[in-house]
């Protein structure tokens, strides 16, 4: 069983909800990218989500931009982020680790390549943006060599065609997009993402996690009433981003943060 199955078959025995942050490899440093991975696991992280630097992030917004930047500033390629996850496996080997980005700096690596690199490095997943299941027979066949899952984002405006043929070649998990438009955008209608959630359940018993315009504890703990895990992205990206100037401070900024998420989600009790 791949350490992210295990994480979500013990969190649903535990009746809890996963607790997923996002944040870009290389912000504000890349000598923080370690640390603040432990610290966001100390906090109470089940899987991490790392971003890879990309110049044309056409999914994200300005926060999420604004990371890669910086990033991309400092150098941060997806060989260095592949190094990061391995210096984090050092000292953690249970916590699920998904790259989520864009395909261009796989292709030029090589899918046979990545994929290698990704599982040699402790990597468990990715979530490439811009790869539709039409066009990513390729990807898909190298990943599963490795043993690395292929999340897939489901959008709202998908229908149950378009679901079903992402439920076909998803694996690890399903990531719901909650709202229309970029990371960080647009108003929360939870009783909408249950509606969604529950059709998406028609054609997988994949997990299915939540994420986009998840801002708060509140919208945290309502979200977790629905989804098997709240994705939070742009909320701490933003604290980063206001903390850039002393970076030493962003791991335990965002462990703060991330805990008062964790205790917003564990009050709330699954259906």
């Amino acid at each position: 069983m791949s350490r992210i199955a295990q994480r979500f078959a013990d969190l649903a025995g535990q009746g809890r909800t996963a607790l997923v942050p996002f944040v870009t490899a290389g912000d504000p440093t890349p000598e923080v990218t370690v640390p603040l991975m432990h610290a966001l696991v100390a906090a109470g992280a089940d899987l991490i989500e790392l971003g890879v630097p990309f110049s044309d992030p056409v999914a994200d917004g300005p926060v999420i931009q604004r990371a890669t930047e910086r990033a991309l500033a400092q150098g941060v390629s997806l060989h260095r982020v592949l190094e990061m996850v391995r210096r984090f496996r050092d000292e953690d080997s249970r916590t699920p680790v998904v790259l989520m980005g864009y395909l261009n700096p796989i292709e030029v690596m090589g899918y046979a390549e990545f994929a290698a690199a990704a599982q040699a490095a402790g990597v468990d997943g990715v979530l490439v943006v811009d790869v539709p299941p039409e066009e990513g027979h390729e990807l898909v066949a190298a990943l599963r060599g490795e043993g690395l899952d292929l999340v897939y984002l489901v959008a709202p405006t998908s229908g149950e065609a378009r679901i079903a043929k992402i439920a076909a070649v998803a694996s690890g998990f399903v990531y719901y997009v909650s709202v229309k438009g970029v990371t960080g955008a647009g108003h929360l209608d939870v009783a909408g993402v249950g509606d969604k959630l529950a059709q998406i359940r028609q054609h997988t018993d994949l997990p299915v996690g939540v994420g986009f315009g998840i801002k708060d504890a509140e919208t945290a703990a309502r979200v977790a009433g629905v989804a098997d895990a709240v994705i939070v992205g742009s909320a701490l990206v933003g604290l980063i981003e206001a903390h850039a100037a002393e970076p030493e401070t962003v791991p335990a900024t965002l462990g703060d943060f991330l805990r008062g998420l964790r205790e917003a989600i564990d009050a709330v009790a699954r259906p």
